[in-house]
């Protein structure tokens, strides 16, 4: 089979196309998936570069959709031939993966399989950051940085939903018009004014809450865009990783800082279970909608991470593996 991998972090250079052997027999609760998509997310570039640990050499990729091939001993979830999708382990970019059967979510025969793949990883980070990393209540004021992108269109959309008032930051006019069409109420161009600037005008006392995927480049503005007790999530860090904190900048308005990650918040089955069900029901119900910006083959998985970490894109960006 074939497979991306990584035996020295870098650049999107330093990934290479290979031939692997197949994944062993699926064992005890394993499922083995024939993947036909897997998403591309900036956790990826940051296993390769480095700036997250990995064994090397790696293979790359956390999610990935695609039809059940074989079932291992006790497993009674799904089946052979069943459609699924699934948070992987740093094995999606593959055109066979195993995976836990209790993880694994048996989709609808309607849901075409791009889209599963598009939906999970960054539909269930949206859906976390914003019931349990702050829980957004109606009257919020929000905002959200990159509201364009796969993870920020999500949080707009969720963050309306749930009654707040969303502002959103962009780089340019084209970006700027998905972010309104996703549900912002008000869109900053980041690269025309400050950002702590533009939210004190349009809401004097600052925001509830911010969630910032971004990083090194929006921290400080951030915290300077809330308000008294309000919440810092820091979720990312495609500008690069946060420097280290003073804890005193936090005391001169009472603000509370998170930095969550997704898997803290699906340790159990059940935890797993109820985001799945919501992001799916959500979806179904068109709360969320998935916006597919390109999919590419798994041979060019390179520019896929190019196209990614340039800013090139606007939604999710997929590899196709069937």
């Amino acid at each position: 089979m074939q497979a991306i991998t990584v035996d020295h972090v870098g650049g999107p250079e330093v990934m290479q196309l290979v031939e692997r052997p197949m994944p062993a027999p699926p064992g005890p609760g394993e499922v083995l998936v024939r993947n036909h998509f897997a998403g591309v997310n900036y956790i990826d570039t940051y296993f390769r570069s480095g700036l997250y640990p990995a064994q090397l050499p790696t293979t790359l990729g956390n999610e990935a959709s695609g039809i059940v091939s074989d079932v291992g001993p006790g497993v009674t979830e799904v089946q052979v031939g069943d459609h699924v999708a699934y948070l992987a382990s740093q094995d999606a970019y593959a055109q066979y993966a195993k995976a836990k059967a209790s993880r694994v979510v048996k989709l609808d025969p309607e849901l075409p399989l791009d889209t599963a793949a598009a939906v999970l990883l960054q539909g269930l980070t949206a859906h976390t950051l914003v019931t349990r990393a702050y829980a957004v209540n109606p009257g919020d004021w929000v905002l959200v940085h990159a509201g364009a992108g796969g993870t920020g269109r999500l949080l707009i959309q969720l963050c309306r939903h749930f009654g707040a008032t969303v502002i959103t930051t962009v780089s340019s006019e084209e970006k700027a018009q998905i972010a309104r069409a996703a549900g912002a109420h008000h869109v900053i161009l980041y690269t025309e004014a400050s950002v702590p600037e533009a939210v004190h005008k349009i809401i004097p006392e600052g925001v509830h809450a911010v969630f910032d995927g971004v990083g090194k480049a929006t921290f400080e503005g951030s915290l300077h865009s809330l308000r008294v007790e309000g919440s810092m999530v820091s979720f990312g860090n495609s500008s690069g990783a946060v420097p280290p904190v003073h804890l005193f900048e936090l005391s001169q308005k009472n603000l509370k800082l998170l930095r969550p990650r997704l898997y803290g918040y699906l340790i159990t089955d059940e935890d797993h279970r109820r985001h799945v069900a919501e992001v799916f029901r959500l979806l179904k119900e068109k709360v969320i909608d998935i916006h597919i910006f390109n999919s590419y083959d798994l041979s060019d998985a390179a520019r896929a991470h190019s196209d990614l970490e340039g800013r090139k894109t606007t939604g999710k960006l997929l590899l196709r593996l069937g």
